[in-house]
């Protein structure tokens, strides 16, 4: 094999040859598993290509397998996938594909491998290895493409202009490549990316966030979304993002440049943490920032009141990406109103109330705030960087002590509205939520310890004070 490959999967190729051979369907391995063999990167998806049906190829192999795996297979795309250990395997014909301007979906009929890697997205994923007698294991490679990978270079196999207007969304797959690999786009390449951006709205906005993600999982975010700003990618498909771009200046007073700012933060994060909706809460902190922009004469640029404004944007930033409403949105959001909570702690004589009232509203979500906020710590200035970092340290440390003794990053109420109920002999209303938001008000001001007989007592004395009367003791 001109691959490297396992004893596990060196066995799983003599079993696809042997198939292939019986039913006289040339078979190769095709595209990424490849291309991550020869970047000694670890991969368990195989892609099969073969000059004929695809489909009777994957149920052939599967009852040469034991245990003999299931077949899924999808008649229309002429698909079949099957898994067998820890590897997934994907059965398709080799085919040429034509497109038309509206859609990115081809008209496919059968073709040979030529074909079949004409119609690949770049050089390094167009290379094959054959599971044939006459040439087993060699690599075909007619277009460079382990010469490419030794270069960290991607450029399509055929001109770049028509393989982007084709399907759009390889535009995409050039950006996140280029920031999972570290490898540079071909100045060609990249120039038809910048002339074909507006195909992109042809593709599904499910696809975009897809691609998205994933950029936004590598290593270091900054080089995606970089190039999806200089090509002109990210203004069609996250407008938001890209009013954060530049510094304005009036009277030689100037503001950072938000949108630098905010990748450097998503990098900051990227090596503490792979929870993608953390990495988002990131890419959205500051998103509220051109809207809230002022200038005051004397004082600078303001951005007041941009975590309450950036919150609000959330749930209409996901719609339009397509990124779930549910939990995860609301995580995002939680963090983006809460960013500047804990480093405003930082620049002022920390009170237990204010950080009994940071770890009530971050709940279960304050180790992940903690990682945002120090991840914005951003200067050039690396005297200043340390300060602040050090200055956050000591707001953890009292958060640290503060929960050891008053337990609130997971508050329950210790006491609840039916007890209220119970006691003083009350009906559901307006007035039971008057009592519960005075106890825990007692509790964040430390005026009551957060247990149930502090709080018991509490709730006694400010009824009376309600001209309300006790009718039952609680039981």
């Amino acid at each position: 094999m001109d691959i490297v490959c396992t004893d596990k999967e060196l066995a799983l190729f003599s079993t696809i040859a042997s198939a292939a051979e019986a039913l006289q369907l040339p078979g190769y391995i095709v595209g990424g598993f490849v291309r991550d063999k020869l970047l000694e990167r670890p991969t368990k998806d195989v892609d099969i290509v073969c000059l004929g049906d695809g489909i009777a190829l994957a149920h052939a192999v599967a009852a040469r397998l034991k245990p003999v795996p299931q077949v899924h297979f999808f008649k229309n795309f002429g698909t079949a996938q099957l898994k067998t250990g820890d590897v997934e395997v994907e059965f398709v014909g080799a085919r040429k594909e034509s497109y038309s301007r509206d859609s990115r979906k081809p008209a496919v009929e059968a073709g040979t491998l030529a074909d079949d890697q004409n119609r690949r997205d770049f050089t390094i994923n167009a290379m094959a290895v054959s599971l044939n007698a006459a040439d087993y294991g060699q690599l075909i490679d007619p277009f460079g493409g382990r010469r490419h990978l030794a270069e960290k270079r991607l450029q399509t196999p055929l001109a770049p202009a028509q393989t982007f207007s084709d399907d759009p969304l390889r535009m995409m797959r050039a950006v996140r490549f280029a920031a999972q690999l570290h490898f540079t786009i071909e100045p060609v390449t990249l120039a038809a990316i910048e002339d074909n951006r507006h195909r992109i709205s042809i593709v599904s906005g499910e696809r975009i966030a897809d691609e998205l993600n994933k950029i936004l999982m590598t290593g270091r975010p900054s080089i995606g979304f970089d190039l999806l700003y200089k090509t002109g990618l990210l203004k069609i498909i996250f407008p938001q993002m890209v009013e954060l771009a530049g510094a304005e200046y009036i009277d030689g007073l100037g503001h950072k440049d938000n949108f630098y700012h905010t990748l450097q933060v998503v990098d900051n994060i990227a090596p503490h943490t792979d929870d993608l909706w953390l990495r988002w809460a990131a890419v959205l902190h500051d998103i509220a920032k051109p809207a809230t922009k002022r200038f005051e004469p004397g004082h600078g640029w303001t951005f007041h009141g941009h975590e309450v404004v950036g919150g609000r944007m959330v749930p209409k930033i996901f719609a339009r990406l397509k990124l779930p409403q549910h939990e995860q949105m609301k995580f995002v959001r939680k963090m983006v109103e809460l960013h500047l909570r804990p480093i405003s702690l930082t620049k002022e004589n920390i009170t237990d109330s204010a950080i009994r009232r940071l770890l009530f509203d971050a709940g279960e979500d304050f180790d992940a705030l903690m990682t945002l906020c120090s991840a914005d710590i951003t200067s050039k200035n690396k005297q200043k960087v340390k300060r602040f970092l050090e200055n956050f340290e000591m707001v953890r440390q009292r958060c640290a002590e503060v929960e050891a003794k008053d337990h609130l990053r997971n508050w329950q109420p210790p006491i609840s509205g039916e007890l209220i109920m119970e006691v003083f002999g009350l009906p559901p209303c307006r007035e039971i939520g008057v009592i519960k938001n005075a106890i825990r008000e007692a509790i964040l001001d430390g005026e009551i310890e957060n247990d149930y007989t502090a709080a018991y007592r509490f709730m006694v004395q400010h009824a009376a004070a309600l001209g309300m009367t006790v009718k039952a003791e609680a039981k």
